[in-house]
């Protein structure tokens, strides 16, 4: 039995074309991928795409059959009921009010996601730009190294524990219903730093700020990810990280502004702008659609299917991307629910069933972390006085340095996709590296120029590490972990994340003091580290789906011979004929998807089609609208 059995109304001649075409190329749609990838592919199911019309998907005859056979007559009753239903809501207010759709709600999300991670950013920098005025100093009574660490690093301890909690949750309630409680969580921590009394208040604070941080820094990319194509999920990824850069200038730039006001405002006002951001992103996250991927997951085909039609087809649920997109995502979850059944859904398959991308997703975290990022972003000013430059004019510096850090995201907005993620990270890790180095090296000397010096290479370390080690371990976590350990996954690496960082951030101070210039060339070393992880280690992501992954790292599952079911037709046979839906029609209808039908295979095996071309062919044949 070959696969092109259970397609519905293919001509003789399309199936001899088509198993021609998908012989021929299938060896070269594999060069590149490892042996193992090469000698499997998906298993295939059987499932209708929504209509969207008011009604589900019909059901099969062998579906028909059973119901009948144990409810009977009741089943009239249900025929009537799913004649009455109603559509499915649009995927947004905006869309219903008629203000955006396509490819205009897909900026709208990106852009309004950011402010998520936006947050993060501010959060980040607003200590750097405060620990060092007098007023702050005076009212902590000059806080020793270890205090101000603390206070700077606590919040990587909250945002650790949700981080981790947080990839169950958002498989449970949804990223949408995460991202909202996240934000309040982070508006009630700004609130009690802005309130503080004392150390243990503002490290309270701070720890509260870091459990919705923690949460933010994990839904937002998951969310992101599973919104976006995959020709410009890049791109999209990297203009949510922008946000987090923004976030962090902005904090530099309201701290150096607010250092001239003579009290204690001059530092809680600063801290008072998390509440404000934090609330505003709680509201408008009720604006946007809950992920397509979730909402499959959950059996929610139709809300899915109308999610993907607002993205992908302007509304339109006839159309091809988004009905591709709706197939792709759906057979995705069907084999992954047979794996289940088998294998389990908790974190410790991660570490048997995925542990390559585990360790990538994770090492990626790591690697930006150790790469130095922190000892800027958190102790900027910090690092300027040891440069030799005084007072306000150190956080001015920070300031400057945080513009070039936001102008340096941008350039990666059209090359993440283009040139690729391997090699955007190792150029940026040897550039890191090179910076470091200067950096140590210009504090060693003391000489004239080192403040000067010292700035230029801070500079265009930030430049370097923003185009690369900045956005792309964020991208890569969710990218590439499968559907039903996406969460858990990008769950485990900004857990990796904030570990890091907070060993970063406690221990910054206590080295500067320790071991001076060397904390660099340290830092240094981690860069290099990078450089030889990523090239062995990694392979190359861009330009793949989300459901294409299995292939890449070469994990794709076996195809099974499964039962001829070419028999289940549509419940309204005649209707279709009459609309020229018969043999060889070519009237719409709902996509059927059979076992086999445009499954990879084996090279030369003639079951399913590997290449692009045959595989676009057949789907043309079979959806023609």
């Amino acid at each position: 039995m070959t696969p092109l059995q259970h397609s519905t109304r293919l001509s003789s001649t399309s199936v001899d074309s088509l198993v021609s075409a998908g012989s021929s190329a299938r060896s070269s749609s594999l060069d590149g991928f490892s042996s193992s990838a090469s000698s499997t592919t998906s298993r295939r199911h059987r499932f209708r795409i929504p209509r969207l019309d008011g009604r589900p998907a019909r059901r099969t005859r062998s579906q028909r059959s059973a119901s009948e056979a144990s409810h009977g007559d009741d089943d009239d009753e249900e025929t009537g009921r799913r004649r009455a239903a109603k559509p499915p809501p649009a995927a947004s207010p905006l869309v219903s009010l008629g203000l955006v759709s396509g490819d205009g709600l897909m900026l709208f999300i990106t852009c309004f996601a950011s402010l998520g991670v936006f947050l993060f950013g501010y959060d980040q920098g607003v200590m750097s730009g405060i620990i060092t005025t007098p007023h702050f100093k005076s009212y902590f009574e000059n806080p020793s190294p270890a205090e101000i660490g603390t206070m700077v690093a606590v919040l990587e301890i909250g945002a650790f524990a949700t981080s981790l909690a947080c990839g169950t949750l958002a498989d449970v309630f949804g990223r949408k219903a995460v991202l909202f409680w996240g934000a309040l969580i982070f508006s009630i921590g700004g609130a009690i730093q802005t309130l503080t009394t004392g150390f243990t208040i503002m490290v309270l604070g701070r720890v509260t700020a870091g459990l919705g941080v923690g949460v933010m820094s994990m839904v937002v990319p998951t969310y992101q990810s599973e919104i976006s194509p995959a020709e410009n999920r890049g791109k999209l990824a990297c203009i949510e990280f922008t946000g987090n850069i923004l976030g962090y200038s902005a904090s530099v730039w309201i701290g150096y502004i607010f250092s001239y006001l003579p009290s204690d405002l001059s530092w809680r006002l600063p801290l008072s702008f998390q509440s404000i951001i934090g609330i505003t992103l709680a509201l408008g996250s009720l604006l946007l659609p809950e992920s397509p991927r979730w909402l499959v997951d959950h059996d929610k085909d139709e809300e899915a299917m109308r999610v993907l039609a607002d993205l992908h087809g302007r509304g339109d649920p006839r159309s091809r991307k988004a009905r591709r997109e709706f197939r792709d995502i759906k057979e995705s979850v069907l084999t992954l629910r047979d794996e289940e059944k088998e294998k389990g859904r908790g974190y410790g398959e991660l570490f048997r069933r995925y542990k390559r991308r585990t360790f990538i997703a994770c090492s990626a975290q790591m690697g930006a972390q150790l790469n130095g990022i922190n000892v800027i972003s958190y102790y900027a000013p910090n690092v300027f006085l040891e440069a030799g430059w005084v007072g306000r004019d150190a956080i001015l510096m920070a300031g400057f340095n945080s513009i070039s850090y936001v102008l340096a995201t941008i350039p990666t907005w059209f090359l993440v996709d283009s040139w690729g993620r391997r090699p955007i990270l190792l150029v940026g890790a040897l550039f890191c590296a090179l910076f470091l180095t200067g950096m140590g090296a210009f504090i060693r000397l003391e000489g004239a120029y080192t403040a000067q010096a010292v700035v230029g290479c801070v500079v265009m370390f930030d430049v370097s590490h923003g185009m690369a080690w900045g956005a792309i371990p964020w991208l890569l976590a969710p990218e590439v972990m499968p559907l039903s350990f996406r969460a858990k996954g990008a769950s485990l690496a900004t857990a990796t994340n904030w570990l890091f960082n907070y060993i970063v951030g406690e221990g910054t101070p206590i080295l500067m003091e320790q071991i001076g210039y060397r904390l660099y060339l340290m830092h240094a070393g981690f860069c290099l580290c990078s450089f030889l992880l990523v090239y062995y280690c990694y392979p190359e992501t861009a330009g793949k789906s989300l459901e294409e992954m299995d292939v890449v790292f070469g994990d794709a599952l076996p195809l099974e011979d499964e039962e001829d079911d070419s028999d289940d037709e549509d419940e309204d046979d005649q209707e279709e004929a009459g609309r020229g839906g018969g043999p060889g029609g070519n009237a719409a209808r709902p996509l059927m998807i059979g076992p086999g039908a445009d499954a990879g295979s084996t090279s030369g095996s003639g079951r399913g089609w590997g290449s692009s071309g045959a595989k676009s062919q057949y789907q043309q044949v079979q959806q023609t609208e």
